[in-house]
């Protein structure tokens, strides 16, 4: 029978040995994370924040018809829809999509069918006011405007959320710095850091006066609201005494 290498060394000096490589390991864990059970922290957070003009508008156009049937609501529907979204295509800064579009039955009193009702929409989106507000009141006889909805355009919300995340990482250095001389610690140590903001804000609702455009042709000026955007961050800090910030 064939004898293990390691039969002839007595059971004890084998646990010896073990303990040996163990410390080091043990020592190592400990000073990887001998600030954090002991050292005192500090959840603090920041924000910046700035008022936007809104750039985009969206007109929502709609059409409403009703008949006997499912099929006649249905043909009418796709009718007017072909023809204002051509006639809708094709102006230069006027996006032009499909939006609701929804065809119900109506009971009677039996609980027949009496009739059917559909409801269908297109959006016209644009940072040129003027001109969508041309365009929707040509389309009107037919769409007319359902509603209106103000908001800022992504490239705008990028560019201006990045200059809001230095403003609050300065200002949160600033909170740190600050509460950490006012305890009477040296210095801090991040540990985590969290950042947020906004986002996608939802648009806002513009004023009624777009529906007079319904009965009128022509255009009526139309004008976008501001927008608060704003970015916070949230962090944890490490309080470091006198002999850990200088190094030591």
């Amino acid at each position: 029978m064939t004898r293990s290498p390691f039969s002839a060394i007595p059971l004890l000096t084998l646990l010896a040995l073990g303990a040996a490589l163990a410390a080091p390991v043990a020592a190592t864990a400990k000073a990887q994370g001998d600030d954090r059970p002991t050292r005192p922290q500090a959840t603090l957070s920041a924000q910046a924040s700035t008022e936007v003009q809104q750039d985009t508008v969206q007109v929502t156009l709609a059409a409403e018809v009703s008949d006997a049937s499912q099929e006649k609501v249905s043909d009418q529907l796709n009718a007017r829809l072909d023809s204002v979204m051509k006639q809708a295509q094709g102006h230069q800064g006027i996006e032009a999509r499909s939006g609701a579009y929804r065809i119900w039955p109506m009971n009677d009193r039996d609980g027949r069918v009496s009739e059917w009702r559909g409801h269908a929409e297109i959006l016209l989106q644009s940072r040129d006011f003027a001109a969508a507000s041309r365009l929707a009141a040509q389309l009107a006889d037919r769409m007319p405007i359902a509603g209106l909805t103000f908001s800022v355009s992504h490239d705008r919300q990028t560019a201006e959320e990045q200059k809001l995340l230095g403003q609050a990482v300065t200002a949160f250095k600033a909170r740190a710095q600050a509460l950490t001389q006012a305890l009477g610690f040296a210095g801090y140590r991040l540990r985590s850091v969290d950042l947020g903001g906004a986002g996608d804000l939802p648009p806002s609702p513009g004023p009624r006066m777009m529906r007079a455009m319904a009965a009128d042709s022509a255009a009526a000026p139309i004008e976008g609201g501001r927008q608060t955007l704003s970015v916070s961050v949230q962090g944890t800090i490490v309080l470091l005494p006198t002999q850990t910030a200088t190094g030591q």
